[in-house]
C-alpha cells in the first residue's frame, strides 16, 4: 500500500455556544481501564446530550497497554457527544504520521517506538519488527483510526476557555500559535505569569503529585494516567461559572471528586473553592 500524503490537522476548533457542560480529559497513554471508568461517570451524570462536549487533551496513545482500545473508546464518545473534539497530542501526532507513512517522519520513529510507540503497536496485534506491514495491516483493518486522527484538532476554544494539548506561545494570539507549541511548548508557556488570550487547559506535562495544578492562567491535568493509575478530568459548568475535577484511584478505578492543587503566583488562582459546596469551584478566568 502506498502511503496516503500527510494532511495538516484542523488548527482550531470553535466549541459550539449552545454547549453548557465541557469535560476535559487529561493524558490517557493507553490507559483505557481509566478512561472507561471516566467516560461511564460523565455518561452517568450526563443530563442533555446535545449540551455536552468532551474534549481529549490528547495522547491517546502510547506508554500504556491498550491504546487501540484507548482510541475506540475516544472514537465512541466523539460519536456519542457529537461536538466533541480531540485535540492532538505530541504523541498521537507521531502515530498518525507513522500510519500515514510521513516520510520526513522516518527519521523519527525509532524515537517514537522507544518512548511507547511499540506498546501501541503491540496493542493491535502486529509485528513490530515489520513496520511497513504493521502499518497496512492497521490502515486496512482500522480506518476509523486514521478518521479520527484527521478529526482532531490543534487546539479548541469556548468563550474564554482554550484547550489544547502542550499550551500556547504567550507571545502569540490564539490564532498564531503555532503547531509544534500546541504540541510541544513547556517552559515558555509553564513559567509565564499573568494573563494569557484565555484560561489554558492542557496536558503534556506531568502534575507531581498527581492532582490537577491551576495558576492564574492554565489548568493542567496530566497525571501520568499510564504510571499512576490516576485520569483526571475538569467537569465545567459553563453557565453557571463552576467546575469539579474528577479522577479515577489507583487499583480501583473508582471515580471520585478531588482537590486540584492551586498555585498562588502573585495574580489569584483561575478557580476558587466554593464556601459550603465541597467539591465545587467557582471559576475566574481571565477575559
Amino acid at each position: 500500500m502506498n502511503p496516503a500524503p500527510c494532511p495538516p490537522v484542523t488548527r482550531h476548533h470553535a466549541i459550539p455556544n449552545a454547549i453548557e457542560r465541557i469535560v476535559a480529559i487529561g493524558d490517557v497513554h493507553g490507559r483505557a481501564d481509566c478512561l472507561s471508568a471516566l467516560l461511564r461517570h460523565v455518561e452517568a451524570t450526563d443530563r442533555e446530550r446535545e449540551k455536552t462536549a468532551i474534549v481529549f487533551l490528547g495522547d491517546l496513545v502510547d506508554r500504556g497497554p491498550a491504546s487501540r482500545e484507548v482510541l475506540a473508546l475516544a472514537a465512541g464518545a466523539l460519536a456519542r457527544w457529537p461536538d466533541s473534539v480531540l485535540c492532538l497530542g505530541n504523541h498521537d501526532d507521531w502515530f498518525r504520521r507513522f500510519l500515514l507513512g510521513d516520510p520526513e517522519f522516518a527519521d523519527g520513529i525509532d524515537l517514537w517506538l522507544m518512548q511507547g510507540g511499540e506498546e501501541t503497536l503491540l496493542s493491535f496485534g502486529v509485528d513490530t519488527q515489520a513496520l511497513g506491514r504493521a502499518r497496512d495491516t492497521i490502515r486496512q483493518d482500522h480506518p476509523e483510526i486514521l478518521d479520527l486522527l484527521a478529526a482532531s484538532a490543534m487546539l479548541a476554544t469556548f468563550g474564554p476557555f482554550v484547550f489544547v494539548h502542550a499550551g500556547i506561545d504567550p507571545k502569540r494570539s490564539i490564532e498564531a500559535q503555532r503547531n509544534r507549541d500546541c504540541l510541544w511548548i513547556r517552559s515558555p508557556f509553564l513559567d509565564h505569569r499573568g494573563p494569557l488570550p484565555g484560561l489554558v487547559l492542557h496536558g503534556h506535562t506531568p502534575q507531581t503529585p498527581s492532582l490537577a495544578h491551576i495558576t492564574e492562567n492554565r489548568v493542567s491535568l496530566d497525571t501520568s494516567a499510564f504510571a499512576t493509575g490516576v485520569l483526571t478530568a475538569v467537569d465545567i459548568d459553563v453557565r453557571g461559572g463552576e467546575a469539579r475535577f474528577w479522577a479515577t484511584q489507583p487499583g480501583s478505578l473508582e471515580i471520585t471528586s478531588v482537590e486540584p492543587r492551586l498555585l498562588e503566583r502573585g495574580f489569584g488562582t483561575a478557580v476558587v473553592a466554593k464556601p459550603g459546596s465541597p467539591g465545587v469551584y467557582a471559576l475566574r478566568p481571565a477575559s
